[in-house]
């Protein structure tokens, strides 16, 4: 066995003999860190957010937040954590700390260090700039400072309310010069440990490699796949789910790569969700639409497009987007490689033509991408929920004709589709509010929508149509001449 340890504020911690199964929360509340708090155990509230040293876009080193009640203190093995005890102490409050004191921003008390951890991400990201430098206008989601509010998107309050939060996010400025957190951004991130721990007829192996992570499926193919376990943590907490073998592929460099070719982009399965919308910097105006809409920020900072596809939800909210997209997944496995395309990939309710002993190595975006595109998300929130029905458009239209459209749907049936029966309306007429209601007819029937506690299937049908009226209503004047 593998000695585990974590870095914990400064402080080496063994989790040699911490049950496999133990998530970041209450292994650091078992250390006496107890301001991270349990308040939802499925990252919706943030009252659990902690600091992670990550690999920096910028940088080489940066400061996320995550959510503690969904991560494995296991799959953290090796790492620095950061918790709102360590960013200052009594008598010398951090800066964050510092201005949610004196504006108000904790009442109870019982969420402010998770907010405190999120702020402190934001704070030290490396390319946060105040507006009059960055020449971009501040607006009711960023501040004059830079901060962008959508990094408090997974936390919330209820009793202080977010105005005195929001007034002492703004009031932060640049870290000093001789801040230790900020200086330890230059430094190189300390590189994922190999693991491999086992408990009681348990095991967690983080392998070094896409190789060995193959071989060990290949050998256990009922092993537990994990990455960001924005998913499998709430499998763990609300339902009890203790796995036999779990397998962390979140670090392994070849499922980490990003690379943009004259005819695809090819994007890393294990690849956070906030990495790929800060790396692709809105390449791809689709993806930068989901993101958004995606969770929170703080479930961004640990999800991952593997993960998303590989549970195969029906109300997963990227692949609506990726269908729309013509994506193609790269499935691997101890003998080789194999491209499906997503719109062969889903077979039914969570499952797929992925064999058991295979990973999702990377997600293909063919180029060049359609110029008329949208993804509709109809929840009850406009953030941070789950939801009712998804959309995802891109239309190629040329001369005021629709010359091809893919339409890709979540949430109106067993598994996501793809608007066949739309895109065969849509395709070869010209993009007129005609052809658009008349396609709406057409796409309110896609799918087999159900009546469940977040809307029924008149509603879900309802809003398929609505979705295309709308895509048109809102189509730039160029294209839809």
């Amino acid at each position: 066995m593998v000695v585990g340890k974590v870095t914990v504020n400064g402080q080496g911690t063994s989790i040699a003999d911490v049950p496999l199964h133990t998530t970041a929360l209450d292994f650091l509340r078992e250390c006496g860190l107890t301001g991270c708090k349990e308040g939802c155990a499925e990252g919706e509230c943030g009252a659990c957010s902690v600091l992670v040293a990550r690999p920096g876009l910028t940088t080489p080193t940066e400061w996320v937040a995550v959510n503690a009640c969904l991560v494995p203190i296991a799959s953290l093995d090796g790492q620095e954590i950061v918790t709102a005890e360590g960013l200052g102490a009594q008598g010398a409050l951090h800066p964050v700390q510092q201005e949610m004191a004196v504006r108000g921003g904790s009442q109870c008390g019982y969420c402010t260090p998770g907010f405190i951890c999120s702020m402190a991400a934001e704070y030290y990201r490396p390319d946060r700039r105040p507006s009059s430098e960055s020449g971009a206008e501040s607006d009711h989601e960023h501040g004059p400072n830079g901060f962008d509010l959508h990094a408090l998107s997974g936390n919330l309050c209820r009793c202080t309310g977010y105005r005195p939060i929001r007034d002492a996010a703004y009031a932060l400025g640049a870290p000093p010069p001789d801040d230790s957190f900020a200086a330890r951004l230059s430094a190189p991130p300390t590189e994922p440990a190999a693991t491999r721990l086992r408990q009681e007829g348990r095991s967690f192996v983080r392998p070094e490699t896409l190789a060995d992570a193959l071989q060990l499926l290949h050998d256990d193919p009922a092993a537990t796949v994990v990455a960001g376990s924005t998913d499998w943590g709430v499998e763990v907490n609300l339902r009890g789910t203790r796995a036999a073998s779990v397998i962390a592929i979140d670090r392994l460099p070849e499922l980490r790569g990003l690379v943009v070719e004259a005819d695809q982009i090819e994007i890393g399965a294990a690849l956070t969700l906030t990495e790929i919308e800060r790396r692709l910097d809105g390449m791809v105006p689709l993806l930068a639409q989901l993101f958004p809409q995606f969770a929170s920020r703080l479930i961004r900072n640990g999800a991952t497009l593997g993960g998303n596809l590989g549970t195969g939800s029906p109300i997963g909210d990227s692949p609506p987007v990726l269908l729309a997209l013509e994506a193609s997944l790269v499935l691997a496995g101890v003998d080789g490689e194999r491209e499906v395309a997503l719109a062969d990939y889903f077979t039914g309710y969570r499952q797929s033509v992925r064999r058991a002993d295979e990973l999702i190595k990377a997600v293909r975006i063919p180029l060049p991408l359609a110029r008329l595109a949208a993804f509709h998300k109809i929840a009850k929130r406009r953030f941070d929920d789950i939801s009712s029905v998804a959309i995802g458009f891109a239309l190629e239209v040329e001369d005021g004709v629709v010359t091809k459209a893919r339409v890709g749907l979540g949430g109106v049936a067993a598994m996501p589709v793809r608007a066949l029966a739309t895109e065969a309306a849509l395709e070869g007429r010209p993009w007129t509010r005609d052809t658009a209601q008349a396609a709406a007819d057409v796409l309110r029937a896609e799918g087999t929508p159900i009546d469940d506690h977040r809307s029924s299937a008149a509603y879900r049908a309802a809003m398929l149509g609505q979705s295309l009226r709308k895509l048109y209503a809102e189509s730039p004047e160029e294209v839809s001449a």
